[in-house]
């Protein structure tokens, strides 16, 4: 009975410690994960023959507002597609981490010369009908770190 209840003891200790070096090990992938400068790659399509007017508004002072609350801009691309040249703008922005990114977007959502901007251009009708967002993080061998 004593070696039994001595394997169950050590079987409950085994468990625990694998247990709590996993509950380490995920919190400082989310810490690392949260602490490193992360990509943000964005597509934008727009409706039939608004391509020119979020054109406009990027370069018009959008790009100026991401770097007024702290996003880094890297590029912005019209797809080498006919098709998609006429209605598509992919482009990447950079922040410090995940919680930059967060505070970035909102300081620029709740901005009054973005919504003045924004809403000048769509005088002539909506611009952007979708938009796909992806969050990159660099593999250890990227330039881009």
């Amino acid at each position: 009975m004593r070696i039994t209840l001595r394997k169950n003891l050590i079987t409950l200790l085994t468990v625990v410690f694998a247990f709590s070096a996993g509950v380490v090990f995920q919190y400082q992938q989310n810490t690392y994960a949260q602490g490193k400068k992360v990509y943000e790659l964005r597509t934008y399509t727009t409706a039939p023959g608004r391509l020119p007017a979020l054109l406009n508004r990027f370069g018009g002072g959008e790009i100026d507002l991401f770097i007024k609350h702290g996003m880094s801009s890297i590029g912005y691309w019209v797809p080498d597609d006919d098709e998609l040249s006429e209605n598509t703008l992919v482009y990447m922005v950079a922040h410090e981490n995940r919680e930059a990114a967060v505070t970035s977007w909102s300081a620029f959502g709740s901005d009054p010369l973005w919504h003045e901007m924004r809403d000048k251009s769509r005088e002539d009708g909506p611009i952007v009908t979708n938009v796909v967002n992806q969050f990159l993080d660099p593999t250890h061998f990227s330039p881009a770190q």
